[in-house]
């Protein structure tokens, strides 16, 4: 079985190699840099407004707030990821993937706006007058490639169900490998008891556990936080060091493209993507959700959202490692990164906080990965599948959960690589085609704000040709 599964983890990492030597970078960067230029550096310039937008109540009654939105694809972005994604690229990469991962997001956050503005211009509404849509939607209608939303849809069933569900339940497991119980059957047991958890949900039941958890996690997220600030205050001598780190690092040029898959710069770009998600075309779903008065609002808050992610959460995590004095290593990458820098500096309370973290988070992580998944499926069958499908389909899903749990390090995270490249590689062709009428809608919605307006958007403002459901 194990030279089964080595041999996948060969062919998954080959063809990820493929896609990230030199296309997903470069698309990213390419992409970032554009529309930063295009927007006027819209991250920094209007950072201001954004979080002035993100506490607007909704349009109708009833609807679904900016804040709200905000929060559901946080929520899926908030989670393992800011642990142990950083710990990986800390050790894999070293000290200079911390610097690339803050100029993924940096530049991530103008095309973040870019891609949720344009699912807030082309959402639609079901039967209830609510909205929807993502970037499978905007290809069909502003493309006018259904196929090519249906492949995208297909895509992010297989990044979310498979890639990071998978990833998620095998960094949970690995959160456990120091303590004295684990053994050679505790990774199936996690997997097991988390598959459970998450059948149950998914089919219908225990909504009061996912109500429960959803309230835990920003808790758990916010004391997180100040348990990376307390370790950093502890070792504030130590900062000076780890920033010259950082920086020389990051610049060692003859190490990054001498061996660049393993490189600080790769490693920082793929892990802040796997953080942020900006320009996968994931978080576009969430806000297209948002019930606002002008597209651009929600473009504006999800831009905020990658901020948040990488620059708060991610930089705490790296901050709180490096301060400890604990070297990182190949071997001890991801959870073990983390719970020996925590302990080193608190105790045996270190490696406790960050399992029942790493449960938090790993538990409600699936949850919202999964309902990417069902929004994509209504999209590929143009209505709510079956009963019986979905039932079927549920299940595979926590049997994917449970298999995760008993993945090699390599193959968890290569497979999730692997679909978020192909993500990527779909995702920002489109939106640099469509960029532009998102950054009319910008330029629409600043016009407004000057004439002391909260702004309103009409489709004909910008020209847009296109039907829509909401702003014609």
């Amino acid at each position: 079985m194990n030279e089964i599964l080595t041999r996948i983890d060969g062919v998954v990492n080959a063809i990820s190699g493929v896609l990230y030597m030199p296309w997903v970078p470069m698309f990213l960067i390419v992409a970032g840099l554009f529309f930063t230029f295009r927007t006027k550096l819209i991250q920094i310039r209007l950072l201001p407004e954004s979080l002035r937008v993100v506490m607007e109540k909704p349009k109708t009654s009833g609807g679904i707030s900016s804040f709200g939105a905000l929060m559901v694809s946080t929520a899926s972005r908030v989670g393992t990821g800011n642990i142990v994604g950083v710990s990986t690229a800390i050790c894999l990469g070293g000290y200079g993937a911390v610097f690339w991962m803050w100029i993924t997001a940096i530049l991530g956050g103008a095309s973040a706006f870019i891609e949720s503005t344009l699912a807030q211009v082309y959402k639609r509404k079901d039967k209830k007058g609510h909205s929807y849509g993502g970037p499978s939607y905007y290809m069909e209608s502003a493309l006018g490639q259904r196929w090519l939303g249906v492949i995208f849809a297909v895509i992010i069933i297989l990044t979310y169900a498979v890639g990071y569900n998978m990833l998620a339940s095998y960094n949970l497991q690995s959160a456990f490998a120091g303590f004295s119980f684990y053994g050679d059957h505790t990774a199936f047991v996690i997997g097991l008891i988390l598959a459970i958890l998450f059948a149950i949900c998914v089919l219908g039941g225990a909504h009061r556990l996912t109500k429960v958890t959803g309230a835990l996690v920003p808790i758990m997220g916010v004391f997180y936080v100040i348990i990376a600030i307390v370790v950093v205050v502890m070792h504030a001598n130590l900062i000076p060091g780890v920033f010259k780190n950082i920086f020389v690092s990051a610049f060692d040029f003859p190490a990054i493209f001498g061996g660049f898959t393993g490189s600080c710069m790769m490693q920082g770009i793929k892990r802040g993507l796997y953080s942020n998600e900006a320009g996968m075309g994931s978080a576009p779903n969430a806000a297209a959700t948002a019930d606002v008065s002008h597209p651009a609002k929600q473009g504006l808050v999800q831009m905020l959202s990658v901020f948040i992610d990488t620059l708060l959460i991610c930089t705490a995590t790296a901050l709180m490692c490096l301060c400890s004095g604990v070297i990182p290593t190949e071997e001890a990458a991801g959870a073990p990164y983390v719970q020996a820098a925590l302990q080193s500096s608190l105790g045996n309370f270190g490696p406790i906080f960050i399992a029942v973290s790493m449960a938090l988070f790993a538990f409600t992580t699936l949850i919202g990965n999964y309902y990417y998944c069902e929004g994509c499926l209504r999209f590929i069958f143009k209505r709510t599948p079956s009963h019986a499908f979905m039932t079927g389909f549920r299940l595979i899903a926590a049997v994917i959960v449970l298999l995760g749990a008993m993945l090699s390090m390599s193959l968890a995270w290569d497979t999730a690589d692997l679909f978020q490249a192909l993500m990527v590689i779909i995702n920002i062709p489109v939106i640099l085609i469509l960029g532009n009428t998102a950054v009319k809608t910008l330029k629409d919605y600043m016009a407004q704000r000057k004439e002391g307006k909260d702004p309103h958007f009409k489709a004909a403002s910008i020209g847009l040709k296109q039907e829509t459901d909401y702003w014609n």
